[in-house]
C-alpha cells in the first residue's frame, strides 16, 4: 500500500511539471506575436497567427491524441509529445537563423508542430490528475494545484520575454533564443524522468475496443457543452492578455520611456494573478464545488471586463512593474489595463473547474472524451484571432472586448445550467 502511495505521489509530480511545460511553450507564443509582427511588418491578425498555429492544432490532433491515449497508454502518450514538443520549439530556433519571409513561414510551422505536443500533453495530465484524486472535489482540487504550477511557468515566459526583448521596434526570433533553449532543455529532462517513472494507466486497450461504439461522451449533454465551454475559455484567457499587451504598447500607455517592457509586465501580472488564483482554488476545491466556483469568478469576470471596457482610460493607478535596470517599481496604467489584469484570477480556476464538470459521470468514456476536450482547445487560437481582427477592423482594441464578454456570459450559463448531467441513464461502467 505504501509503494503504490509513492508510486502515485511519483506520477502526480510528473503530471504538474508536464502543465508546467504546457503553459511555457504555449504562452511563449503570444509576446512572440509582437516580434513577429515587428520584424516582418504584418497587421496584428498576422501577427497573432504564431497562436492561431499553435491552439489550430488542438484541432487537428485532439482526437486522434484521444484515441493514441486508450490505445497505448498515458506513458507512451506522455513519452511521445515530448519528443513531438522538442522537435517544434527545435524548428522554431531555426526559424531564428533564416532570413526573410521564409523564417515566418518556418516559425509558423514550428508553432503548429508544438501545439501537436501540447494537446497530446493535455490529454494525459487533465484525466490522470483527476483519476489520481479520486474525481469530484478533490479532482477539482489537484487540477487546481496543477494549473498553479502552469500559471507560474506562464508567467516566467512572458516576464523574460520582456527581459530578452527590451524594444519591440527592433526584436527579431532569435532575441528569444535563450527561452528556446530552456524550452528544448525543460522536454528533454522531462522524457528522461518520465522514461523512468511509473505512471499507472487507467484503461486498458483491450476494455476499450470493448466499449459500445454507438454510445460515447458525445451522448452526454453536460460533456458537449462543456467542450464548448473549454473551447470558449481557452481563448478567453489568451486573448485577455495578448490584446491588453499591444494595446499598451501601442499607445495605452501615457508614458514613453520603456513602455515596452512595461506592457509585456503587465501582461505578466495577469499570469501572475492566475498562479495565485489557483494557488487559493487548490486550497478551496476540496471545499468549494466546481459549480459554485466557475458561477463565481465568471460573474466577477464579467464586471471586470465590462468596466475595463466602458471606464475612461484617463483615470490611471498604480502597478508594480519592471523598469530594466532600475529593478521593479511602480508605474502608472489605465484603470482599463488593471481590471483586465485582475480578470487572472477569475480565469484561474476555470480550467479545472470546466474539465471537472464536463467529463464527472463518464466513467470509461473519459478518456476519449479527453482527446475531444482538447480539439476545442483551438478556441485559444481562434478568439484571439478575431478580437485582433475586430481591433484592425475599428481600430479600438477595448471594442474587441465584447467578444470575451460573450464568452463569460456563456460560461457563467455553463457553471449554472449547462453542467447538470441529464443522461445518467446511460452505463459508464
Amino acid at each position: 500500500m505504501s509503494t503504490q502511495k509513492k508510486s502515485n505521489l511519483l506520477a502526480i509530480i510528473v503530471m504538474i511539471l508536464l502543465f508546467g511545460m504546457i503553459s511555457f511553450v504555449t504562452n511563449l507564443a503570444s509576446p512572440m506575436g509582437d516580434v513577429l509582427k515587428n520584424q516582418f511588418d504584418v497587421a496584428n491578425w498576422m501577427g497573432t497567427l504564431g497562436v492561431f498555429a499553435n491552439f489550430i492544432a488542438y484541432a487537428c490532433m485532439g482526437i486522434p491524441a484521444g484515441n493514441l491515449l486508450q490505445r497505448r497508454g498515458y506513458k507512451f502518450t506522455a513519452l511521445a509529445a515530448v519528443l513531438v514538443g522538442f522537435t517544434g520549439v527545435g524548428v522554431q530556433t531555426i526559424a531564428g537563423l533564416l532570413e526573410g519571409n521564409a523564417a515566418f513561414g518556418v516559425y509558423l510551422l514550428g508553432a503548429f508542430i508544438a501545439g501537436f505536443s501540447m494537446c497530446m500533453l493535455n490529454i494525459v495530465v487533465n484525466p490522470m490528475l483527476n483519476k489520481l484524486a479520486g474525481g469530484g472535489n478533490r479532482g477539482n482540487q489537484l487540477l487546481q494545484v496543477g494549473g498553479s504550477f502552469n500559471s507560474f511557468m506562464g508567467t516566467a515566459v512572458i516576464f523574460l520575454t520582456g527581459v530578452f526583448v527590451p524594444s519591440i521596434a527592433d526584436a527579431e526570433i532569435k532575441q528569444v533564443f535563450p527561452l528556446m533553449f530552456i524550452a528544448l532543455a525543460i522536454f528533454a529532462l522531462a522524457f528522461v524522468v518520465i522514461l523512468f517513472t511509473h505512471i499507472p494507466e487507467n484503461i486498458a486497450a483491450e476494455e476499450s475496443k470493448k466499449s459500445d461504439s454507438k454510445v460515447g461522451p458525445m451522448s452526454f449533454r453536460h460533456f458537449v457543452l462543456g467542450a464548448v465551454a473549454i473551447f470558449i475559455y481557452v481563448g478567453v484567457e489568451v486573448g485577455i492578455p495578448n490584446v491588453l499587451q499591444k494595446w499598451l504598447q501601442n499607445g495605452g500607455l501615457s508614458v514613453e520611456t520603456g513602455a515596452e517592457g512595461i506592457a509585456a509586465t503587465v501582461a505578466a501580472t495577469y499570469w501572475l494573478l492566475m498562479f495565485f488564483g489557483r494557488l487559493a482554488g487548490a486550497a478551496l476545491g476540496a471545499k468549494v464545488s466546481a459549480k459554485a466556483m466557475l458561477s463565481a469568478v465568471s460573474l466577477v469576470g464579467l464586471c471586470l471586463v465590462l468596466g475595463a471596457m466602458f471606464l475612461d482610460p484617463a483615470i490611471s493607478v498604480n502597478l508594480p512593474v519592471f523598469k530594466g535596470t532600475d529593478g521593479f517599481g511602480m508605474a502608472e496604467v489605465p484603470i482599463n489595463a488593471a481590471l483586465l489584469v485582475l480578470c487572472g484570477l477569475c480565469t484561474s480556476v476555470m480550467w479545472g473547474g470546466i474539465f471537472n464538470l464536463a467529463v464527472e459521470g463518464l466513467g470509461k468514456y473519459t478518456e476519449k472524451a479527453s482527446g475531444i476536450f482538447m480539439a476545442l482547445v483551438c478556441g485559444g487560437g481562434i478568439l484571439p484571432l478575431l478580437q485582433n481582427g475586430i481591433v484592425d477592423w475599428t481600430g479600438s482594441y477595448l471594442t474587441s472586448y465584447w467578444v470575451i464578454v460573450a464568452g463569460l456570459a456563456y460560461l457563467l450559463y455553463y457553471a449554472l445550467v449547462g453542467s447538470k448531467n441529464v443522461n445518467t441513464d446511460i452505463k459508464t461502467e
